[in-house]
C-alpha cells in the first residue's frame, strides 16, 4: 500500500494534539507525565507533524495520556485511507457504472446492494472480498486494487 508518509504524520499529530487538549493539559503538563525528558519543542514538532516519533515515544505519549496505542492508531488509520481497519470502503455506484469485464459478477451485486441501500457506499471485509475476487476469477489483491481505484483510493492493502 502507498503511505503519503506527510499525511500519516500530519494526522498522527492531529491526534495526539486532540488527546492532549481532550484532557485539558499544556504541553508542559504532558511532559511532565512521561518517562523520560523530551523538550516541549519535540512535543510540538510531534503535534504539527514535522517530526516522526519513533514507536517507543508514540508509546510512551500514549501511556501517558491513558490512551491504548493501537486506538490511537486506528483513528489516524482510518481518517488517512477512509477504511476500517481490515475492510475495504467501495462505492457501488462507481462498481456499477465501470466496464471492465472482469468486475461482471461484481456489477450485478453492487446493483442489487444499490436498489436495497441508502447509500452508495459499503465497507466490506477481506473475506467477502475474497469471496468476490473468486466469482471474477481473479486473485484478491488485484481485485482490491482495481476497487479502491474505482472510489479514487490508493491502490494496495
Amino acid at each position: 500500500m502507498l503511505i503519503d508518509a506527510d499525511a500519516y504524520q500530519r494526522v498522527l499529530g492531529e491526534e495526539l494534539r486532540k488527546l492532549r487538549k481532550k484532557r485539558g493539559w499544556t504541553r508542559k503538563e504532558l511532559n511532565e507525565r512521561l518517562q523520560s525528558e523530551i523538550s516541549l519543542q519535540t512535543l510540538a514538532t510531534y503535534e504539527l507533524g514535522t517530526r516522526q516519533c519513533s514507536v517507543v515515544r508514540l508509546v510512551e505519549l500514549c501511556l501517558a495520556m491513558d490512551e491504548l496505542p493501537q486506538n490511537l492508531l486506528e483513528r489516524v488509520h482510518r481518517r488517512v485511507f477512509g477504511d476500517e481497519p481490515g475492510r475495504v470502503r467501495l462505492n457501488l455506484a462507481k462498481v456499477v457504472a465501470d466496464d471492465q469485464p472482469e468486475l461482471l459478477p461484481l456489477r450485478r451485486w453492487a446493483r442489487g446492494r444499490l436498489e436495497q441501500a441508502s447509500g452508495t457506499e459499503v465497507q466490506l471485509e477481506f473475506s467477502a472480498l475474497e469471496r468476490m475476487a473468486e466469482l471474477c476469477g481473479m486473485e484478491t489483491q488485484d481485485l482490491i486494487a482495481r476497487l479502491r481505484k474505482l472510489s479514487g483510493l490508493p491502490a494496495g492493502y
